[in-house]
């Protein structure tokens, strides 16, 4: 479909800046109301996935995947199950893998491109839940998650899953890992690394040594990738994994309604992440790109306290509903 360029969000007049969108809802904002059930589900490789779910009795689903470092307890997860549960839908977050506050079993980590474990929560609710119908969103690294997965699946994915909508999303993952890797995100990079690390030193026991012993030499997330991310997850080296699950290469499999929202100064994203051709090439996939928006920002003030691409992804889903 057709860029949708005019797009119709507006930044408050005092935080219209990519870093205060990106930075100011990480540290105040707050959403309430949403209360979870945890279910843990068994992988086919002896591992784990928590998923948290929120629930109002519905017979729609909305299937939520977080960004970097994320989980179901991020604003912008809690903030999106709320707008949702106003328009009919329960809320399901998919925690990946050590990413719930349980460290997982085996060495694998969660990256940008494990759809194998998306897919399992899919097939998951759809034995064990009665839902007529699911949608997925995305968040930054879930995003990309999102779209490689439905774009994989293409008109094998399940005729329950009626859309999906990717916020934020690092479309090609080597020109935003390049853009993450400049001077003016390197509190966003130490930040990530810093959580990162922690968590391989919690599963230090479980690490092959010859992959553990390169751990000090890690000083960026380039590093972080081509010592853990890589190895550990059947990938060459940084450069390959990026290669091979960067989102952008599987666009034109997409079969259903798909919407991408990403802004044009979304500080983490390099020119590569905005699939013009791909969405002009493909009659269900649609880019929304706003002029202003951050790094999953749209900070909107609003009575009810949604956001702007909260509004957004509910009108989106429900078109198509």
């Amino acid at each position: 479909m057709p860029v949708i360029e005019n797009s119709s969000y507006r930044p408050p007049i005092l935080l219209k800046n990519n870093h205060v969108q990106t930075v100011v809802p990480t540290l105040f904002r707050k959403v309430d109301g949403i209360n979870y059930t945890r279910e843990r589900i068994s992988t086919p490789d002896g591992d784990f996935i928590d998923i948290d779910i929120s629930s109002i009795s519905s017979d729609k689903a909305l299937i939520l995947s977080h960004g970097l470092e994320g989980n179901s307890q991020r604003h912008y997860i809690k903030g999106m199950i709320k707008a949702f549960h106003n328009a009919g839908y329960d809320g399901i977050a998919f925690n990946m893998r050590g990413c719930s506050g349980v460290p997982n079993k085996r060495p694998e980590t969660y990256h940008s491109g494990k759809t194998e474990d998306l897919h399992t929560v899919i097939q998951y609710i759809l034995k064990h839940k009665n839902y007529k119908e699911i949608s997925l969103v995305g968040f930054s690294l879930g995003a990309n998650l999102t779209l490689k997965y439905v774009g994989e699946m293409g008109s094998t994915l399940h005729s329950k899953v009626k859309s999906a909508v990717a916020i934020s999303a690092p479309c090609d993952l080597i020109s935003s890992s390049i853009e993450l890797h400049k001077a003016k995100n390197y509190i966003y990079a130490k930040r990530f690394l810093i959580s990162l690390l922690k968590k391989m030193d919690e599963k230090r026991d479980i690490i092959p040594p010859e992959i553990w012993e390169k751990r000090n030499s890690i000083k960026t997330l380039r590093d972080f990738d081509n010592v853990f991310t890589a190895p550990l997850n059947g990938f060459r080296d940084a450069e390959d994994y990026w290669k091979k699950c960067s989102c952008k290469n599987f666009l034109s499999g997409i079969t259903i309604p798909a919407l991408i929202i990403n802004s044009a100064d979304d500080p983490i994203l390099g020119t590569e992440c905005y699939p013009i051709k791909e969405a002009q090439s493909n009659k269900n996939l649609f880019l929304e790109i706003t002029k202003h928006g951050g790094h999953m920002g749209y900070i909107t003030f609003s009575d009810d306290g949604q956001y702007w691409h909260e509004r957004r992804t509910v009108q989106f889903i429900t078109d198509f509903s």
